[in-house]
């Protein structure tokens, strides 16, 4: 089973891109990496998962908008469980910009057989994807009192930030069930975090990605068991694992 995290880029910026294998009842690092074009994103998927491979796409955008106005019904329950920790996720709807190119993704991914995953069957093989939202996945993933602020403000303190990131990925994941098998992590995955503002956003979205992938096995796992799901696949859904419990990696 594979896992792929996408950090889509919205509007035409690039997306970071995360491969994760179950391969003897832990996660392994396969692949880092960040594509500008759609085509070369769905590229790269084939690449990793070949047509008749079970894997969970988990990716950080809309793919799923009902709604021509206002915020989805996701979009809300973001805001309203998550708005403490300043984890609220953007509103989308038809009318927004970005909304024919996350769609369209969405429907590329079924087009190759991914199906959308709501609900899912724990540890059932198939071809799924999810919604996924990073920010409120990290402050649960990590028991956090607030989203880590990586994305906006200076660059000295973005780059703090994401070194706590990059930190609780090498130190707190391979704790956790699944594990990240962290002593295997490809050659691909940052070593250091850079101090200029372009480096740093790309070493962002390949970090971004990797959450979203372990999200996708997370789900896979566990369903429902620890792991919250907003809204639904006629309203749009975003998946987010459930808090554990302080100071274990149990829940």
């Amino acid at each position: 089973m594979k896992f792929i995290g996408i950090d889509f880029g919205w509007k035409s910026q690039p997306s970071g891109l995360c491969c994760l294998q179950w391969t003897d009842n832990q996660l392994e690092l396969l692949d880092l990496d960040r594509k500008e074009f759609i085509v070369d994103i769905l590229t790269w998927i084939d690449t990793h998962v070949q047509p008749d491979e079970s894997a969970i796409i988990a990716v950080d955008a809309p793919t799923l908008i009902p709604n021509a106005t206002g915020s989805r019904l996701p979009d809300k329950l973001s805001h309203k469980y998550f708005g403490k920790y300043h984890a609220g996720c953007y509103p989308a709807n038809l009318n927004l910009p970005f909304a024919d190119r996350t769609i369209n993704f969405g429907l590329q991914l079924e087009s190759r057989g991914f199906t959308h995953a709501p609900t899912i069957e724990p540890q059932k093989l198939g071809r799924y994807q999810i919604e996924v939202f990073p920010h409120p996945a990290i402050v649960h993933l990590f028991n956090l009192e607030r989203i880590l602020k990586y994305k906006k403000g200076r660059l000295s303190d973005r780059r703090l930030e994401l070194l706590k990131l990059h930190n609780y990925i090498l130190h707190i994941l391979p704790s956790l069930t699944p594990s990240l098998r962290s002593w295997r992590l490809c050659g691909s995955f940052p070593t250091v975090i850079p101090t200029t503002g372009a480096a740093l956003k790309a070493v962002e979205d390949k970090l971004d990605s990797l959450i979203c992938a372990y999200v996708a096995a997370h789900w896979w796992y566990w369903g429902e068991q620890r792991n919250l799901v907003l809204g639904d696949r006629t309203t749009g859904y975003i998946v987010i694992p459930r808090k554990r419990g302080v100071g274990s990696g149990e829940w």
